[in-house]
């Protein structure tokens, strides 16, 4: 073998792993994560006032299985999370508190991958917040059919008569 053989292979050689390696870091940091959510409306169904001086209860809740979310994540995450928001859609009262909470694990063919977090109310902000969370062992996971429970409360006879409509939006991200 000649000396310049040697550079050469050496060369190729380094490139290969290189290139293993940028595989490997870019396939780490994609956001190649997915949630997707069927279009689920929910009306709450508010019984009307019949007498003087009374109130609404306040708080209503829809089906457990108001919203069945599907979440998909690529190898070599460990874990993701799943978020939620509100967006007003188009005019929402914040005297209005929306609620939601995971009522089921869905399903997985994944062995060693666990779904945690999320099955007491939590409060639905404008900003996103963590719902739960799905940790996997160095590979491709997907659940699907996770169910969503919504509820408002805070409905009062103080509240202006009106329509009012809100976006819940999921996000999923390491």
């Amino acid at each position: 073998m000649k000396h310049t053989d040697f550079i050469i292979h050496h060369k190729i050689f380094s490139v290969k792993y290189i290139c293993l390696a940028l595989f490997i870091v870019f396939s780490y940091h994609s956001k190649a994560q997915s949630v997707t959510v069927p279009v689920t409306n929910w009306n709450a169904t508010i019984t009307a006032i019949t007498e003087a001086g009374n109130n609404y209860t306040g708080t209503y809740a829809s089906p457990t299985n108001q919203a069945s979310i599907n979440v998909g994540l690529p190898a070599l995450l460990g874990s993701v999370k799943v978020y939620v928001h509100y967006e007003a859609n188009p005019t929402w009262n914040s005297s209005l508190i929306l609620s939601a909470k995971r009522t089921s694990n869905g399903s997985t063919l994944c062995v060693g991958c666990s779904i945690s977090g999320g099955t007491t109310y939590i409060t639905v902000p404008l900003t996103a917040v963590e719902l739960f969370r799905i940790s996997t062992i160095l590979s491709v996971t997907s659940y699907t059919g996770i169910n969503i429970q919504y509820q408002v409360s805070g409905v009062s006879v103080t509240i202006p008569a009106a329509t009012y409509n809100s976006r819940i939006v999921f996000t999923v991200s390491n």
